[in-house]
């Protein structure tokens, strides 16, 4: 078995303005890195198919899904928000991030592949139920880890955000959801400004002054709520992989390297190894910072690939 690397062309169509650092170029920086970390012939490539509405509605209301499939505009942009708009493009690219998600689900469940991570756009894990937002459309990882519970009768999944940014969307899918564990770090007080007070009982959030080190959010991490991730036993993990916590990245201000997402992923990777047969599976979320983007995606998935 191997890695699976799950991409899309239209998942590069989508773009929001000359301006906006969400960009086709994220993807095109990835692709750069695994070539140069002599590891993209070690991954088991797989196009992402579209998902359906069904799968669509395991998170959002379908007035969310109308809403976006609705507004899709025949040229130039509908706004959504000042940071978050459509193009032409906009649902074939959502459709085909969500559907990498569960297609590698259902490829790790399988036994088709030990591992997968997701080089789509738009990210997902601002989308709550009802809601588009920063830059997300439809919450990819929150849509596969429901799809991993309610098609595959899971009984325990763990999601792990180690974004710059709070995963909201996630957090309002399955808040009080004893199902699911959510394990996360992320700058606070700073965009979406939640996640810092009163969160569920399953929401082991870690909020992060400014500057925080690297060597500050592994500690964080080890009595934050590693060890409550082991103890929850998770039949399965997904990763929201954001690497906007990389000190290049000047849409954060936390000063992570590509070691530390190595190390995160080592962590998390030993978790799922005891408990979850090694099952994870990964999407991308933010890295604005191109070359620090392709860098901390090749220490991620070196770990997932064991190389």
């Amino acid at each position: 078995m191997a890695t699976g690397f799950y991409t899309h062309p239209d998942c590069i169509r989508h773009e929001m303005g000359e301006w906006h650092p969400e960009c086709p170029e994220r993807l095109r920086a990835i692709e750069d890195q695994l070539i140069a970390g002599r590891i993209d012939g070690l991954l088991e490539r797989r196009e992402a198919p579209a998902a359906d509405e069904a799968s669509l509605r395991l998170v959002h209301t379908q007035d969310h899904i109308d809403f976006i499939r609705d507004n899709i505009p025949e040229s130039g942009y509908f706004p959504i928000d000042p940071d978050t708009l459509l193009n032409p493009y906009s649902w074939r690219a959502a459709t085909r991030a969500a559907g990498a998600a569960i297609a590698a689900t259902d490829a790790v469940l399988r036994g088709e592949l030990d591992n997968a991570f997701c080089s789509v756009r738009p990210p997902g894990h601002h989308a709550t139920p009802t809601r588009a937002m920063g830059f997300c459309l439809f919450n990819n990882v929150a849509i596969a880890a429901a799809h991993a519970l309610e098609v595959h009768g899971l009984s325990r999944v763990a999601i792990v955000d180690f974004d710059v940014h709070h995963g909201n969307g996630t957090e309002a899918a399955f808040g009080n959801d004893e199902r699911v564990l959510m394990c996360g770090i992320f700058q606070h007080p700073f965009y979406p400004f939640s996640g810092a007070v009163d969160p569920a009982p399953n929401m082991l959030n870690i909020p992060l002054a400014a500057r925080t080190s690297g060597m500050q959010v592994r500690e964080a991490i080890d009595y934050g709520w590693l060890g409550q991730l082991d103890a929850f036993r998770p039949e399965m993990i997904f990763f929201s992989a954001g690497f906007d916590a990389h000190r290049e990245d000047d849409l954060g201000n936390l000063g992570l390297t590509e070691a530390d997402f190595a190390w995160i992923t080592e962590r998390v990777k030993a978790v799922a190894d005891r408990h979850a047969k090694g099952r994870i599976v990964s999407c991308l979320e933010g890295g604005y910072n191109l070359s620090a983007l392709g860098r901390s995606v090749v220490a991620h998935l070196k770990v997932l690939a064991d190389v």
